[in-house]
């Protein structure tokens, strides 16, 4: 039980009460999808992507990373 992840078969509710804002209502059903990971979920599923590509593609942003994060800690010049 170390770690529980969010039941997604669970569907999301929102009971909206009179006086309840449409805009509210709104704000909490985005952040109950990023919650749940929804759209996370349908961006990766929205194409089949070959596991060798995504290899590739995670190696690539990780290098990205480890670049931006060396540049930030020494300083970096930068022309004005």
């Amino acid at each position: 039980m170390a770690h529980e992840k969010k039941d997604h078969k669970e569907n999301i509710r929102i009971d909206i009460t009179d006086g309840f804002a449409v805009e509210r209502a709104l704000k909490k059903f985005k952040r109950l999808c990023d919650a749940y990971g929804i759209v996370k979920e349908y961006r990766a599923r929205e194409y089949y992507m070959k596991p060798s590509v995504k290899r590739v593609e995670k190696m690539e942003a990780a290098e990205k990373r480890r670049k931006k994060t060396n540049s930030k800690s020494r300083g970096g010049s930068r022309k004005i």
